[in-house]
């Protein structure tokens, strides 16, 4: 869920402001990773529905963390609809606000927004989205990106679509407003055929709970039932945290309607074509407890560190993550090696987001709000240094400016996934591609940047092959989207292309 020609706001200049206009400054270290969108959840069929969505999305919460809704729906009550900034533990855990939000059938909506260099996000923006047609009221809710956005915006405007967001998922509600069809699945149906790129959407009528998957399946969704009610949800962790069963995902191109008397209704509404999942999800977005096409996401991580442990071995004292992406592939090179696993990182656990920094001295502090070496630990060590990813690398440098400054003998970077080449149009917040590192230097330059003894990534066949694909990836017809690693987008991002962006040649 992108916004579309979103400019800063002009000097905030205290919190109030900042809270109002719903405007958040990120931390250095934010700015210096990976991070996807969005995460939905929706549930029909029991007693105080909004509860049960509260608790999902706090179960998402790393999916999103810079605001929240949620829309529910009660036969005497209708309608009714909270959005807030900030965590969700911070607002939908509050009696008076949980006590407007009756009904048995809920969806909610955690996101991060994507744009300019600071990142902000404006109440207007905040999903679920509602739009009144003339059979009923619908909410919607998505997890992933729009890559024709601008386009249907314009075309839309030109037709005389009023917009009250910035966001490429108000389109799907104007185009289903325009559709001619009997009823809201089938508007749903009609809306989606026309846009391209990278969807899981949890809709609800009046009655009805409504699951979506693009054809490509490139976000997750997953299915689960509870007390006779059924549960839509981006993870399975988001099931767990509920008691829910899990059923099974909802496959590729699928729409399930689920009616209030429990009944489910499949659809294929779009032409088939290869599935090609994120395999980001594997590497940093999923939850290591999640599990997500029949694999568990903490062994197939602790299997990238193993694959990546026999790809670039290197002497040393300790395997260290960089908390908490890096843990289980620190833990599968250790095991893989035989080196020890130690804690040469800890996290503050209690760093949580905040809206701007008070002054330039604790703004200047950066990474060492967040994370601290453990110096007693790495002196004198060699010391091999597990992360998921590098993007920047301006938060790589620090960590090993600081793990040097505690005395360790040598810093050696293995990253868990392959260099980070390109930019992501299909539901994932990655910088352009001249401000991402691999793309601007070589695997040797990059380790002289980053001042370290040795700096190795896994390889892409590594990476498949930690994925149960013993053969590596088939550059034809991958399994998975990797465009972050190879640039070979599955989708023409037009709306991109616009902009000026180049994709890579053809081979």
């Amino acid at each position: 869920m992108s916004e579309l020609h979103k400019l800063p706001p002009a000097n905030p200049t205290d919190d109030d402001d900042m809270r109002e206009s719903g405007v958040f400054y990120r931390d250095e270290m934010d700015a210096d990773t990976v991070r996807d969108e969005c995460g939905v959840f929706g549930i029909s069929g029991v007693k105080d529905a909004a509860n049960f969505v509260a608790l999902g999305l706090h179960a998402l919460q790393h999916r999103g963390q810079e605001a929240g809704g949620i829309v529910v729906h009660d036969a005497i009550a209708g309608f009714n609809s909270a959005r807030r900034f900030g965590y969700v533990r911070d607002n939908f855990t509050k009696q008076s606000l949980m006590e407007t939000l009756p009904g048995p059938l809920a969806i909610g909506h955690v996101r991060y927004s994507t744009a300019g260099s600071k990142g902000q996000t404006a109440i207007r923006d905040v999903q679920p989205f509602f739009g009144e047609f003339s059979m009923g009221g619908a909410a919607i809710a998505h997890n992933g990106n729009i890559t024709n956005a601008n386009m249907l915006r314009r075309d839309l405007i030109q037709r005389g679509a009023i917009f009250q967001s910035s966001s490429d998922t108000e389109c799907i509600i104007h185009l289903m407003a325009r559709s001619m069809g009997r009823t809201i699945p089938d508007r749903m149906k009609e809306a989606l055929r026309q846009v391209e790129g990278a969807f899981s959407i949890v809709a609800m009528t009046r009655s009805k709970l409504i699951g979506v998957r693009d054809p490509l399946g490139i976000r997750p969704l997953m299915l689960g039932r509870l007390e006779g009610g059924y549960v839509l949800a981006s993870e399975t962790c988001a099931l767990d945290i509920i008691g829910a069963e899990f059923m099974r995902e909802i496959e590729p191109g699928e729409m399930v309607v689920i009616s209030d008397d429990g009944e489910v209704s499949s659809y294929r509404p779009f032409e088939p074509v290869r599935p090609q999942p994120c395999i980001f999800e594997y590497v940093y977005f999923s939850r290591p407890d999640s599990v997500l096409g029949g694999k568990s996401v903490y062994e197939v991580r602790r299997e990238i560190g193993r694959e990546l442990a026999r790809e670039a071995p290197v002497e040393a004292d300790m395997v260290c993550p960089v908390p908490d992406g890096g843990t289980p592939g620190a833990i599968g090179y250790s095991q893989q090696s035989g080196i020890p696993f130690e804690m040469g990182i800890v996290r503050n656990q209690y760093m949580g987001r905040t809206f701007i920094e008070p002054t330039e001295q604790i703004r200047n502090m950066g990474v060492r709000l967040k994370l601290n070496v453990n110096r007693a630990l790495v002196q004198g060590k060699k010391i091999i240094l597990v992360d998921d990813s590098i993007v920047r690398g301006t938060t790589s440098r620090k960590l090993k400016d600081m793990i040097l400054e505690a005395g360790a003998a040598e810093v050696h970077y293995r990253i868990a996934s392959p260099p980070t080449l390109w930019p992501c149009f299909f539901g994932v917040d990655l910088p352009r591609r001249e401000d991402l590192l691999a793309a601007r230097m070589s695997e040797d330059e990059m380790r002289d940047y980053l001042g370290v003894h040795s700096l190795k990534f896994i390889s892409i066949d590594g990476l498949y092959r930690a994925l149960g694909i013993p053969e590596g990836r088939d550059p034809k017809a991958p399994a998975y989207y990797d465009a972050v690693f190879t640039g070979d987008y599955p989708i023409t991002p037009v709306d991109m292309l616009e902009q000026g962006f180049k994709m890579k040649a053809a081979e």
